[in-house]
């Protein structure tokens, strides 16, 4: 990825929060105030086939940077799709339109909606403590650090380094690894003041507060009450047997030193030499850790997005929540509830991006013009932080700012 930001997100953000975007206005987006140029209903010529954003992706996919899928979508209905390279190698199998993608942190605001549709429903409030749903934290953590805390990246905490050349071979295995690592969390800053990203802890705790309070695991409930609501049917937190064998699963290839790429959940010995993952390989996962993650089809995110849009998933204000600005990141973008937001030509963005070896996810979602964009890859070397600025400037007309918030 190159060091130039996407409407105000630089790459050490993209790396750092996943690839958050900017929020804090209802996803309605009405207010006159927030009207695009030409109107709503405007589809400007770069977001159509041939347009300048089909062009841009075509040229990486010929040129061998790009592999995957790219669609933009307004008001639900799909303007451009367009599938490139392979799934899956060694059967010859091409990414298509339906092919689901591992996520990486892309998958991080389904923990946010779970909670939040909790909240709405009365069974908790933002306000409550991790020690009022768990044990067995330390009194620091248990009595002072919030649920809002975790959602806004806010809470102060830090988790101990990570083994990233552990295989899982279970779900119980890695559930219970994740809650150990929860539990040893530890205090590095004051509650309440934003650190520039989200933690480990602030994903994993809120997973395991969701499964407190519907006694069943944050996989299952995600699945039933958000994916099966919204129609989400090629999504899910699947297993490393069904990664290896259904056909509609991208494989990640990793990038090795050498120049040669290998497929990563089929070379679980291997890991990746970039330093920022350096010996990481997502396919020695089991499933993604609970609040992270997941496999998510394109037109399945375009789905997600209506669904907070027409309130399948969360009632207006509780929409309005999950999209509120929390802490600033940079000139005109801040934090959401495990999204990111920025203002781009007067406009609202909400974004998420997530990244691993062999694994980029980005979807944006343009309340006030009612266009969604997702960008879903299963190799290394691709230039997310360019490809989300092109998408925003096909859909919005603005140009990114080139300003990072650098942290």
């Amino acid at each position: 990825m190159g060091s130039r930001s996407a409407h105000g997100i630089g790459r050490r953000r993209l790396i750092t929060w996943g690839g958050l975007a900017a929020a804090g206005a209802p996803l309605a987006g009405a207010g006159s105030g927030h009207a695009a140029p030409g109107g709503h209903d405007r589809i400007p010529p770069d977001t159509r086939p041939g347009g300048a954003y089909d062009r841009y992706v075509a040229r990486l996919a010929a040129e061998g940077t790009f592999s995957g899928v790219v669609l933009l979508a307004h008001r639900g209905r799909t303007v451009l799709s367009r599938a490139y390279g392979l799934a899956d190698r060694e059967r010859g199998i091409r990414n298509q339109e339906g092919t689901a993608f591992a996520l990486s942190s892309a998958g991080k605001p389904f923990h946010a909606v779970a909670v939040l549709r909790l909240a709405q429903q009365g069974r908790l409030r933002l306000t409550d403590t991790v020690g009022e749903h768990l044990t067995g934290f330390a009194p620091e953590i248990a009595e002072r650090v919030t649920i809002h805390h975790l959602l806004s990246g806010t809470s102060g905490l830090a988790a101990p380094a990570e083994d990233v050349s552990r295989v899982f071979g279970s779900r119980r295995e890695v559930h219970e690894y994740y809650r150990q690592r929860a539990r040893q969390a530890r205090p590095v800053g004051v509650p309440g003041l934003p650190t520039g990203g989200h933690a480990e802890p602030e994903v994993t705790i809120p997973a395991l507060i969701v499964e407190a309070v519907t006694g069943t695991t944050y996989w299952d409930h995600v699945e039933e009450h958000i994916f099966r609501r919204c129609g989400m049917t090629g999504s899910g937190f699947f297993i490393r047997p069904r990664w290896l064998t259904d056909r509609h699963l991208a494989h990640p290839y990793l990038t090795l030193a050498d120049g040669s790429r290998v497929d990563g959940v089929r070379h679980l010995d291997v890991g990746s030499p970039l330093e920022h993952v350096r010996g990481k390989n997502p396919g020695r996962a089991f499933v993604d850790a609970p609040g992270d993650g997941g496999f998510a089809t394109a037109p399945d995110l375009v789905r997600f997005a209506e669904g907070l849009r027409d309130g399948t998933l969360l009632d207006r204000p509780w929409a309005d929540v999950l999209t509120g600005a929390k802490a600033p990141q940079g000139p005109a973008s801040f934090a959401g509830y495990g999204i990111s937001l920025d203002i781009v030509g007067g406009q609202w963005v909400f974004q998420r991006a997530g990244g691993n070896p062999g694994v980029c996810a980005n979807w944006s979602i343009y309340p006030s013009t009612g266009w969604v964009g997702v960008i879903l890859g299963n190799t290394d070397g691709q230039p997310l932080v360019e490809m989300m600025a092109q998408e925003t400037l096909a859909v919005t007309g603005a140009a990114p700012d080139g300003g990072g918030s650098g942290g």
